[in-house]
């Protein structure tokens, strides 16, 4: 454990924070470039249901409505996967040179902007991805669970602006975003006992493993900003959170990446 601490916590400062940033800019383009590259072109279909009548149960006084679906359009997989590479990648690039006075200015006082954006736009398309896996394929389903994880995230932010003029911790930006965050997975839940009782083949296994680990790794996020309020270790140092946070990302986003090209994208 003080080998890992001790890895951690090399180069928790500013010049190599900024070192980091540049490194996993390029590391997160590369990912998304060889996942357009080597992935097969694997389509997920986009839907909408609506109410309609049933012209065989209905008659002239007494419609029967019931639920319809339509498609819309098919999504590529390897773009959903590329496009949370390269999010992350330019948010990378930006605070490791246009932006890097202001993002360290802001570090000095506790507050990653940049970090809680560039999370609620990548965070949440990599859960559009494993909503895809899981079978949710309704638009208004999709929208509204990119959502949920974009405002988790946002909270995020709100918990560091707020705590700026709070004595004490006030965690109910953190209680609310964690709330926002479960959601998506009680969805996926009931997805997946649906499959299960009357799917007939169930998940692939890769996929569980996908929940998994995409799980915890989204909860050790909120473990890395509980650490840093009660600083506890070396989360004293909010730089140290700060790396810690740069890892966690680059774990996530690769593990769902390259899990789910080595389950269904690979040629």
């Amino acid at each position: 454990m003080k080998l890992i601490n001790k890895f951690f916590a090399k180069d928790v400062t500013y010049p190599g924070l900024n070192k980091w940033n540049k490194s996993l800019a390029g590391l997160h383009a590369l990912f998304g470039v060889l996942i357009l590259v080597l992935s097969q072109n694997r389509g997920f279909s986009v839907t909408t249901s609506f109410l309609t009548i049933n012209p065989l149960l209905s008659t002239p006084t007494h419609p029967v409505l019931i639920t319809a679906q339509r498609h819309l359009f098919d999504v590529r997989m390897s773009y959903v996967i590329a496009a949370f590479f390269f999010m992350s990648a330019l948010a990378h690039l930006l605070v490791a040179t246009k932006f890097r006075k202001k993002y360290e200015s802001d570090l000095k006082i506790e507050i990653n902007k940049f970090r809680w954006f560039e999370y609620a736009f990548s965070a949440s398309t990599m859960m559009i991805a494993v909503s895809f896996l899981t079978g949710v394929t309704d638009i208004s389903s999709l929208i509204m669970i990119f959502t949920l994880i974009l405002v988790m995230n946002l909270l995020g932010l709100v918990m560091e602006i707020h705590n700026q003029t709070t004595k004490k911790t006030n965690w109910i930006s953190y209680v609310i975003g964690c709330i926002s965050g479960i959601i998506p997975w009680i969805v996926f839940l009931i997805y997946t006992i649906g499959v299960e009782l009357y799917g007939g083949g169930g998940i692939p296994t890769f996929v569980y493993f996908i929940y998994g680990t995409i799980f915890i790794s989204f909860n050790c996020f909120a473990i890395n900003m509980y650490l840093q309020y009660k600083k506890i270790g070396s989360w004293k140092n909010y730089l140290f959170g700060e790396k810690i946070y740069m890892i966690l990302s680059l774990v996530a986003k690769t593990l769902l990446a390259w899990q789910v090209f080595f389950g269904i994208l690979r040629p």
